[in-house]
């Protein structure tokens, strides 16, 4: 009972009258920054419209929207884990082996359901979560280490479950590439899930007392753990969301590009850091909102589809995205050593 009262105690650190002050000038600073995102999405989009009509064409749109969307779910894991200040190296890796697993498991089996496919692929990276959640809460190793390991480890795993070889288009059912390529009420599947994962993800982190103690864990891990608060179960719980998303984005990515590969997916966790940090998750911890990211994602994925249109050369890609992310981390540690120095002034001594 007192563990359960101190835990309370410590969850309304930050909502009480002690912390207005700080909480409010947060809360405007994420409001500022959102829309700042939000300005520089739109003037990017309207260059480009200016450039090539078709950009902002309805198919245009909407393939943007797919090809962001498993970004976005994979970034929905990553940020809480980046909230809990740690970060995981080992994405791509996870989501090439359960792709492949259920890309040979359809292979093998022409007919399993497609619903089959997504659960076997969940499972696998489900799975892989529990193993890192395991090496970095209870073993204590550090996350970036873990992971770093970890990484090496599933794409091993990957090559030699299928022999080096690939899994090809051929050699997958219609019903297993329609779970990219199929729609709902005209909407493409990957859009549908995404909004569904998110959905979810915001009733979690808003609307539930574990969701807060994510946060508690990330702003001040000691004072969580003296509260009352498991910070080793909420460390394992993230790691293994984080794995069981990965896994489910694997089936999908197969699905989509109806390929299996070996290095499927290699370096893409840089990508989904960089939705997050975009989206002003803290990679201290501590804060991160799921319509952040949402934009970081979707600044991304309209980079990725904006530039190749107006004939910008892939070297330059790289830089403009690197510039733009490099901007955002900038202006975020300006803006927060600000609010830092403020909150100390306010302070009565």
């Amino acid at each position: 009972m007192k563990q359960k009262m101190f835990a309370d105690a410590a969850l309304a650190v930050g909502t009480g009258q002690g912390a207005a002050t700080k909480t409010t000038i947060s809360a405007k600073f994420a409001k500022f920054r959102e829309l700042g995102l939000l300005a520089v999405i739109v003037l990017i989009c309207i260059g480009v419209q200016l450039r090539n009509p078709s950009f902002l064409t309805w198919e245009n749109i909407n393939d943007i929207a797919a090809n962001t969307a498993i970004l976005s779910i994979l970034s929905v894991g990553m940020m809480l884990v980046i909230i809990t200040r740690g970060i995981d190296l080992s994405i791509g890796a996870t989501l090439a082996l359960s792709g492949m697993i259920a890309a040979m498991t359809v292979k093998a089996h022409p007919g399993l359901h497609p619903l089959a496919a997504l659960l076997l692929g969940f499972a696998v990276g489900l799975a892989c979560g529990i193993v890192i959640g395991f090496l970095v809460a209870k073993v204590g190793i550090l996350p970036i280490i873990a992971t770093l390991g970890m990484m090496n480890v599933f794409r091993g795993l990957t090559y030699e479950a299928s022999g080096g070889k690939w899994v090809s288009a051929h050699q997958m059912p219609d019903s297993f590439k329609q779970i990219a390529t199929g729609s709902l009420l005209g909407i493409n599947n990957l859009i549908v899930i995404a909004v569904v994962i998110y959905a979810v993800a915001y009733y979690f982190i808003s609307h539930t007392r574990t969701g807060r103690q994510v946060y508690a864990v990330g702003s001040n891990p000691e004072s969580a753990e003296i509260s009352g608060i498991k910070t080793k179960r909420i460390l394992w719980l993230v790691y293994t969301i984080m794995g069981g998303l990965t896994g489910l984005a694997g089936v999908l990515w197969v699905s989509k590009f109806a390929s299996a590969q070996g290095d499927t997916a290699s370096g893409y966790e840089l990508s989904v850091i960089a939705a997050c940090v975009l989206g002003g998750v803290s990679i201290a911890g501590g804060s991160g909102k799921i319509s952040g990211i949402i934009l970081g994602a979707v600044l991304l994925g309209i980079l990725n589809n904006a530039l190749p249109m107006i004939n910008v050369s892939p070297f330059w890609q790289n830089w403009i995205q690197g510039m733009i992310i490099l901007a955002a981390v900038v202006f975020n540690a300006l803006v927060k050593r600000g609010i830092d120095r403020n909150n100390l002034m306010r302070r009565k001594i």
